[in-house]
């Protein structure tokens, strides 16, 4: 059929979506939720059918096409294209295999990232295969099958370099921000350093949200080659590149499920390490309560699972277990965080939880890539912080990325704030880390960037009564009042009286 475009001036944020009226569904035999093949000239897309409710909304011969679709096709307000109904990709019954607790094989699931990559799934039917992969699970062969899936669907970056080193946080704690430390210490050990980055899933900020605080952090591949070959290194968004893009598509599904199945979580971090052609990478996997692995045997198991997979794709993987029980620096959220690590760099001590582990970190970097003798890592690592070498690799890395040169008091922070004091003297017995993470995404973390939580104390610092425990930041009256409420009902920190 042959309708006239009409553009509808909304975006999905995601999944492609057009609107007929009820006429044009009645007439057609269309559904909510069909599939539709949508052309116009030589673009086409596949389009997830709505209908609109309200009378006029569109008009008699016309679709509506939101942004999507629009810049898909190419099309203007007011011009023809064709719709007719798609078949259901073949993909959809690999997605029903895994939901009866099948394996799938690399065709299957190359089929479904490609899918997906193309918007031929449906947001529903994306959602049902990471549930089904957080339900079911996934073998070592299946994840190892995903990994190669999604980095063949997407681009890989050759930087023509014998040895390129990454490092990767599996996350769950707030704070945390290592990378923006250990990156500029390595390359000012003359390492290369490719360290693409995720937004935040379910925290108040990724590694690319406080570094986009600093500077740019998407690129194209061409620029971004000429990035590391002047910095030595660079710290950017990996969703702007087509590296493994299927990832950033199931990130928007798992993000308002607050789930991080673990097969797909480590096929993710492996094919963004294999996009770029890691052959060194640095895994930590912070452990304890609070954090998504709570126990010493689920943090070993994973680790093996971590350096079988990276030996399969001919990685060499080394795994680090951190203290993932309290938050990690002062600050959380994009701002706040990028402050924290622009501190220590700078010369600062503190925060020195958030030091202390970057230091370990790039220590063990160090020996790992070669730079460093067995057991004088750590030492070599804090040579390069206290001199300011890694300060001025981070300051080359800022500037070849399109930053302005920075210090930490020239970040700025949220115009509104709140502060919670503690109720009776003693020690900081405990900080929980998701009401902590929780109370910071209410406050407009990482959306807003200003916007978080700055920390007081930490676990076994002695706090006198009517002493400032946390500190939070909004961009809005409106969000301050919303965190302060959910604090009402919800502790973030206990002390020993």
């Amino acid at each position: 059929m042959k309708l006239v475009a009409q553009d509808m001036h909304i975006a999905t944020g995601g999944t492609p979506v057009i609107l007929v009226s009820k006429h044009e569904a009645r007439v057609w035999d269309l559904h909510p939720l069909d599939r539709l093949l949508v052309r116009s000239g030589r673009h086409s897309t596949i389009a997830v059918l709505d209908v609109a409710e309200k009378e006029g909304m569109v008009r008699k011969g016309s679709v509506g096409l939101f942004q999507e679709v629009i810049d898909s096709l190419r099309v203007r307000h007011g011009e023809f294209v064709d719709v007719e109904l798609a078949e259901k990709p073949e993909s959809v019954s690999f997605i029903r295999r895994k939901l009866e607790g099948k394996s799938l094989g690399y065709p299957e699931l190359k089929s479904i990232m490609q899918d997906i990559v193309k918007d031929k799934l449906s947001e529903i039917e994306i959602t049902s295969y990471v549930a089904a992969n957080y339900t079911r699970g996934m073998n070592l062969q299946e994840t190892c099958d995903l990994t190669r899936a999604m980095t063949d669907t997407g681009d890989v970056i050759n930087f023509h370099e014998k040895q390129l080193v990454d490092i990767h946080c599996i996350g769950g704690v707030p704070g945390n921000r290592t990378t923006l430390i250990v990156v500029p210490i390595l390359v000012a050990a003359g390492l290369i350093v490719p360290k693409t980055a995720s937004r935040a899933i379910t925290s108040p900020a990724g590694t690319a949200d406080a570094m986009e605080v600093l500077a740019q952090v998407s690129f194209s591949r061409e620029k971004l080659q000429r990035v590391l070959k002047s910095a030595g290194g660079f710290i950017v968004w990996g969703g702007a590149m087509n590296l493994a893009p299927a990832d950033e598509k199931i990130i928007r599904v798992e993000y308002p499920l607050s789930i991080d199945a673990e097969g797909q979580m480590l096929a993710s971090i492996m094919a963004k390490k294999a996009s770029v052609g890691a052959t060194h990478v640095l895994i930590d996997i912070p452990l304890g309560n609070g954090a998504k692995v709570r126990d010493f045997a689920n943090a070993t198991r994973l680790k093996s699972l971590f350096s079988t997979l990276g030996s399969r794709l001919g990685m060499q993987v080394k795994v680090m277990l951190s203290d993932g029980t309290e938050p990690i620096g002062n600050g959380i959220g994009p701002s706040l965080e990028a402050t924290d690590c622009l501190r220590i760099l700078e010369g600062e001590e503190q925060p020195s939880d958030l030091r202390g582990k970057s230091v370990v970190m790039a220590g063990k970097a160090l020996e790992f890539a070669g730079k460093a003798k067995t057991g004088k890592g750590r030492s070599m690592a804090e040579r390069l912080l206290q001199s300011g070498e890694a300060w001025q690799s981070m300051q080359r890395i800022i500037h070849a990325q399109g930053g302005k040169r920075t210090t930490h008091t020239r970040i700025g922070l949220a115009h509104f704030s709140g502060e919670v004091v503690s109720p009776s003297s003693g020690a900081v017995k405990h900080i929980e880390n998701s009401v902590i993470a929780k109370l910071a995404r209410l406050a407009g973390a990482p959306v807003d960037k200003t916007a978080g939580v700055l920390l007081h104390a930490h676990k076994g610092n002695l706090v006198g009564r009517g002493d400032t425990l946390l500190t939070v930041f909004s961009e809005s009256q409106e969000k301050l009042e919303f965190a302060k409420n959910f604090l009402k009902k919800n502790k973030a920190v206990w002390v020993n009286q």
